[in-house]
């Protein structure tokens, strides 16, 4: 039986433990932190538990694929909620609109708050939505790819993911469709999610729009917290092994180059047939890899255009706000020149978009009764674009917040905080200061990202938000199956 280590027991981390545990293999997962989740962590703090990642959870059947691969069910671990709305949106004129599940709810929403040919725009919106995502899903997004021609090898879908416009501009197709400015940025504010302006990214995008809009968000019971642990016990249940606070401080390689297994910080060395990493690309270079130079192709790692960055403020409060839903998006009245300082300028948005997330509206056990947990992001740029000295921001930017949690009749009475900058971020092992990895720009999407086996490091292969397919829940869940796969070629 083949021995496989994982490091990192993040979301694709476990993914890749149950594909492995399932494809046969004798698996460890070495884990730094004392709990799984990775980026998708938790923290206690005063008698408040704060999921300190990602917030919106969609497609649970990617959650479903690797705990069947591992000889469980989602319906045996996990217990979803639906949300609906699953976001609220309130706008700089005072107006509000929520993303409604499902398609007539939808399309009731538009029709009283926007207008009956916006009502009727968004019915061709859902079915061309749908073509891209069944083009696109399997085709693009949940296989791997050798070089950026083996798109070839699947023409029909190329040929359909090109004549649906995929490979237009999102910001320009969602304006030609609504004629309501506040859908423009409803539908196209997803784009942050791959890392870039609206107006910059791809249309094939759209399908974050897809995941949420139509298909759906959803809360597990016990917080977002919830699906690492259920990855993790399923992991375990089938015979993997989790080691938590465990640091690794260097890979073990033979004379040819072949990875053969890592040595823990404490000198501890774990034979292995191929190791699974999964730390942000461009720190697995430095620090597992510092005799091999990060590919430099098109959408490589030095000098990659990476994502903007997010201040994240997490905060336990007094009361309880009303008129709130679990996610809450705030739009300022700017929205392109908000993007040219994030992204161009590498200064604050003048006038930035924030979300709220209000985790203890379904969470009984994050916050203590009459108290709440708010999750206030913001985006930043990230350390590579911007000049911003965090250490000197840090107060003022708090403060900011503070304020708009106020204006926007939130609860302030503030128990305990805690406020996560890129500063943090970058030292906690991610590349230019930002959660976010490299950003999906052309070059770096699908077959151009970078890849996840470098030919020069057998027995060696990443997963990730890094690599392919890339950033949010719905890629790093698939790239873990993705190296699977890899290590199936690799050790049968």
């Amino acid at each position: 039986m083949s021995h496989v280590v994982v490091l990192g027991a993040g979301l694709a981390g476990l993914a890749a433990a149950c594909h492995l545990v399932g494809d046969g293999h004798r698996v460890t997962v070495v884990e730094r932190e004392s709990v799984p989740g990775g980026r998708a962590g938790q923290l206690h703090q005063d008698g408040f538990i704060f999921d300190t990642g990602p917030t919106v959870l969609t497609m649970p059947d990617l959650i479903d694929r690797p705990l069947r691969a591992a000889g469980s069910s989602l319906a045996e671990r996990l217990d979803l909620q639906l949300l609906d709305p699953a976001y609220r949106g309130f706008f700089a004129d005072g107006s509000q609109l929520e993303v409604r599940h499902g398609h007539e709810a939808m399309r009731a929403e538009i029709h009283r708050e926007c207008g009956s040919v916006d009502a009727a725009a968004f019915d061709e919106f859902v079915a061309w939505l749908r073509k891209l995502y069944i083009a696109e899903m399997p085709n693009f997004i949940d296989r791997n790819f050798d070089r950026p021609t083996d798109l070839l090898a699947r023409p029909r879908a190329a040929a359909q993911l090109f004549a649906l416009g995929g490979f237009g501009r999102l910001g320009p197709m969602i304006r030609r469709r609504f004629q309501d400015e506040r859908l423009h940025r409803l539908f196209s504010f997803q784009a942050m999610y791959a890392g870039l302006a609206p107006d910059d990214a791809l249309s094939i995008y759209a399908v974050i729009t897809y995941m949420d809009s139509i298909e759906g968000v959803f809360f597990p019971k016990g917080g977002m917290r919830a699906v690492p642990e259920a990855l993790a016990g399923a992991a375990e249940d089938a015979g993997a092994q989790l080691r938590y606070g465990t640091s690794v401080a260097e890979l073990l390689r033979d004379p040819s180059g072949r990875v053969r297994g890592v040595v823990t910080d404490d000198g501890e060395r774990i034979a292995a047939d191929a190791v699974v990493c999964t730390l942000d690309l461009p720190t697995a270079y430095k620090y597992l890899l510092p005799d091999v130079r990060p590919p430099r192709a098109v959408g490589g790692l030095l000098g990659g255009n990476y994502s903007p960055s997010a201040v994240v403020w997490h905060v336990g409060v007094r009361g309880v706000p009303e008129g709130k839903a679990h996610h809450n998006i705030h739009f300022g009245h700017e929205w392109s020149g908000a993007f040219q300082d994030l992204l161009k300028r590498g200064t604050l948005m003048g006038d930035p978009s924030r979300l709220v997330t209000v985790h203890s509206l379904d969470d009984e056990e994050a916050a203590p009764e009459g108290c709440s947990t708010l999750y206030v992001l913001e985006p930043v740029p990230n350390l590579e674009v911007g000049r911003i000295d965090w250490e000197r921001e840090r107060e003022p930017m708090r403060e900011r917040l503070l304020g708009f949690l106020e204006e926007s009749g939130y609860p302030t009475d503030v128990v305990t905080e805690q406020l996560v900058t890129p500063l943090d971020w970058q030292r906690q092992g991610m590349a230019a200061g930002t959660p976010f990895a490299l950003a999906h720009t052309f070059p770096q999407t699908g077959p151009f990202r970078a890849p996840n086996v470098d030919r020069r490091v057998p027995g060696l292969v990443f997963a990730g938000s890094g690599t392919v397919p890339g950033v949010g829940v719905p890629m790093v869940l698939p790239s873990g199956r993705l190296a699977a796969l890899r290590v199936r070629e690799m050790v049968g």
